[in-house]
C-alpha cells in the first residue's frame, strides 16, 4: 500500500459523487420519515427514533463510499468551511470548485425527495406544509450545525479520519433529539425537503430562517475549531503526533474534507 496521496480525481467524478450522495442522504431521510409514520401512525417518539436511527446508520455509510471519491461533504456549509480553513495551507477545496459541489449537492438532494416520494407511491413531487419557522428551532439549526462543523474539522486537524463516518453518523443521530429543530444542519438537505409533504418535509416559507440559521452555526463552528487548534499547536504538550503512513490523508472518509 502506497503511503502517498492518490492521484487527484476529476471534477466531474466528485461532483457526481456528491450528487448522489447527498441525493441518497435526503433518500434515507425523507424515506425512513414516511416509513416511521407508516409504522407508528400514533407515536411520534418512535416516530423519530425511526428516522434518526436510519439517518445516523444511513450517513455513515454514505460517508464510507463517497469519501474517497469527493470527501463526502454533501452540505454547502462543510464545503464552504473546507475551503475558507485550506486557504492557507492549499489543503481544502479549491476555491473555484465551491460553487459546482454546492450546486451538485442541491440538485442531488432535490432529487433523493422526489426519487422517496416515488418509492412510497406517493406525488413525486409535492411541496412541503410543514411550517418549522421559530426562535427555538432557528436556535437549534445554529447548535446542530456549529457542532457539525466543529466535529468535522476538528477530527480532520487531529489525525482522527479513521473515526469521522462513525463519529459524523451519531452526531447527527443525536442532534435528532437534543436540537428543537431535529437537526437538519445542511443548506441543501433542507432545500429537498421542501419537495416532499412527508415527516421530514419543511414549508419553503421556514427555509431562509433555516438556512440563515445553518450560515450563522457554521461561522461559530469555524471560530470554535480555529481557536481550538492554534491553542493545541502552540501547546508542545498537546502536539499532534502524525498519522501512520497507512492511513495517507487523501480525500478518505467522512465530510472529512481533505478534498483537492
Amino acid at each position: 500500500m502506497s503511503a502517498g496521496n492518490p492521484a487527484p480525481i476529476a471534477l466531474p467524478r466528485r461532483l457526481l459523487a456528491e450528487a448522489i450522495g447527498t441525493g441518497l442522504l435526503v433518500t434515507v431521510v425523507v424515506g425512513s420519515g414516511i416509513a416511521a409514520q407508516r409504522l407508528s401512525p400514533r407515536d411520534s417518539g418512535v416516530q423519530l427514533l425511526e428516522n434518526s436511527t436510519a439517518t445516523a446508520f444511513g450517513l455513515a455509510v454514505l460517508i464510507l463510499m463517497f469519501g474517497p471519491v469527493s470527501g463526502a461533504h454533501f452540505n454547502p456549509v462543510v464545503t464552504t468551511a473546507d475551503w475558507l480553513l485550506g486557504r492557507r495551507t492549499h489543503t481544502g477545496i479549491s476555491g473555484v470548485h465551491v460553487a459546482p459541489y454546492m450546486a451538485a449537492q442541491t440538485i442531488g438532494a432535490v432529487a433523493g425527495a422526489i426519487l422517496a416520494n416515488a418509492m412510497f407511491d406517493l406525488p413525486v413531487v409535492q411541496i412541503s406544509s410543514t411550517d418549522r419557522a421559530s426562535t427555538g428551532h432557528g436556535m437549534g439549526e445554529i447548535v446542530a450545525t456549529a457542532g457539525l462543523v466543529a466535529l468535522i474539522f476538528l477530527l480532520a486537524r487531529t489525525g482522527g479520519h479513521a473515526q469521522s463516518a462513525a463519529a459524523v453518523g451519531a452526531y447527527i443521530g443525536a442532534a435528532y433529539w437534543f436540537t428543537s429543530s431535529t437537526s437538519f444542519a445542511n443548506p441543501a438537505v433542507t432545500i429537498g425537503r421542501i419537495f416532499t409533504d412527508t415527516f421530514a418535509g419543511i414549508a419553503p416559507g421556514s427555509v431562509p430562517l433555516y438556512v440563515g440559521a445553518q450560515i450563522i452555526g457554521a461561522a461559530v463552528g469555524l471560530g470554535l475549531v480555529i481557536t481550538l487548534i492554534r491553542r493545541h499547536a502552540t501547546n508542545p504538550r498537546h502536539a499532534t503526533r502524525p498519522a501512520p503512513a497507512a492511513v495517507a490523508r487523501p480525500t478518505t472518509a467522512a465530510a472529512i474534507q481533505e478534498t483537492r
